[in-house]
């Protein structure tokens, strides 16, 4: 049996808005008279269902109450005449202004759409007869669909752009800690990346690995997330910077960062008291980096401050002061013959019966002064790289008395005789 004949003037889907039979016009010519009652009926809606919309500033509710409204006058021109939904973008959206997308998020945004929708929806029996009812109630659900995706699209772009901002901008606070900037503008930028934490800082640097892509900046951001309370990542050619903020379980924490880096030593700088104080902390784990070489065993990471002998035969002569005032000078201060004793103990291959026949004293009291060494330096000389390490403070220390400045002598012969 044939199958009825379907009229040619109605679409075989059933839909008369599908782009090959125009819409009634009266339909369309109503739809428009009835375009500033609907903006409003949206808007009273958009009061009424959403607390957060009550909530916002009068330019913002302003700024939404013009994306509702050409939305619904879009929509008529649209329905008049689909096209491709390309145009969507910037016919709905163009008059928002970007900053709308920092206090309205995405999920707001589809909200506001769906009370538009619904508003639009409620109205098709006062707007259209009954026959064209179904279609442009299909109409709205359609067009609903591409402003959707035209909000996420907006979303995302905006969201890029801040992204690229936001890296060129941390870039700028690790450039800026590393080359010792202390101004307004820095702790201006420091609060633009949204640097929260207010406990000590480390800086940690090694190699960075053969791509850094963005699987692997989001991996590390995930890692050190967990680990410190905020993080600012900087890479530099073949190097990888990390600044950390309220680091967790220190020991195990920076192994297990020590992992993200590419091969190579990694060494983290003494703890800073801020952000804008960090850049010793950074000179100190760059100066560790180049000298790490010298020490193939060398713990990954390791503190820059280990590395205090290597540091100094490099030529750094902060790790020189630093051997000076935290080990010679107290043990030239501490009483019982320290650093006499140190220097016997190293000098005699470690031995201590070979140091106490050199000093005329016992075994035992050796051992006690070189307890006292590891008390008063935070060294043990019975560890053989720390006995390295106290072995060229000694040196350093001497040579340091040997040509230091005559008021500088004059100041600290002064200090030791108030000692007295």
């Amino acid at each position: 049996m044939p199958s009825p004949e379907v009229p040619s003037s109605v679409p075989r889907n059933g839909s008369r808005n599908n782009g090959q039979v125009p819409p009634d016009p009266d339909t369309v010519e109503k739809l428009r008279s009835k375009i500033g009652s609907l903006s409003t009926a949206t808007l009273k809606q958009l009061d009424a269902d959403l607390p957060w919309y009550r909530g916002l500033r009068p330019d913002e509710r302003s700024a939404l109450g013009l994306v509702a409204q050409k939305g619904i006058a879009s929509f008529v021109s649209w329905y008049q005449r689909p096209v491709s939904p390309a145009w969507v973008l910037s016919d709905v959206f163009g008059t928002a202004p970007t900053e709308l997308t920092r206090s309205i998020s995405l999920q707001k945004a589809l909200q506001l759409i769906r009370v538009v929708v619904q508003v639009v929806e409620d109205q098709v029996p006062f707007l259209a007869p009954a026959a064209d009812q179904g279609p442009l109630r299909e109409a709205v659900l359609r067009y609903s669909r591409e402003v959707a995706f035209a909000a996420a699209d907006v979303y995302a772009r905006a969201a890029e752009t801040r992204g690229s901002w936001d890296t060129r901008l941390e870039a700028l606070v690790v450039d800026a800690i590393l080359r010792g900037e202390s101004s307004d503008a820095l702790r201006s930028r420091i609060a633009a990346v949204g640097w929260k934490s207010q406990a000590r800082i480390t800086v940690m640097v090694g190699s960075s690995p053969p791509e850094p892509n963005a699987a692997f900046l989001g991996e590390l951001r995930r890692v050190t997330g967990r680990l410190a309370e905020d993080t600012l990542v900087g890479i530099q050619g073949e190097r990888l910077i990390l600044v950390l903020g309220g680091v967790r379980e220190r020991d195990s924490s920076y192994r297990r960062i020590s992992e993200l880096f590419g091969a190579g030593p990694v060494v983290y700088g003494p703890e800073a008291e801020s952000l804008v104080a960090a850049s010793s902390s950074a000179q100190a784990a760059f100066a560790g980096l180049t000298a790490a070489a010298a020490w193939p065993g060398a713990p990954r990471p390791v503190s820059a401050e280990d590395l205090w002998p290597e540091r100094v035969f490099a030529g750094d002569d902060t790790a020189r002061k630093s051997l000076v005032h935290s080990i010679y000078r107290p043990l030239q201060s501490a009483s019982n013959g320290l650093e006499e004793t140190l220097s016997a103990y190293l000098t005699l291959g470690h031995s201590l019966e070979a140091t106490s026949r050199e000093l005329f004293v016992h075994a035992n009291t050796v051992r006690y002064r070189l307890r006292r060494v590891c008390d008063v330096t935070g060294w043990d000389p019975l560890l053989p790289r720390e006995a390295y390490v106290l072995h060229t403070a000694l040196v350093v220390g001497r040579l340091y008395q040997s040509v230091k400045p005559p008021a500088e002598r004059l100041s600290q012969r002064s200090a030791d005789l108030r000692t007295l």
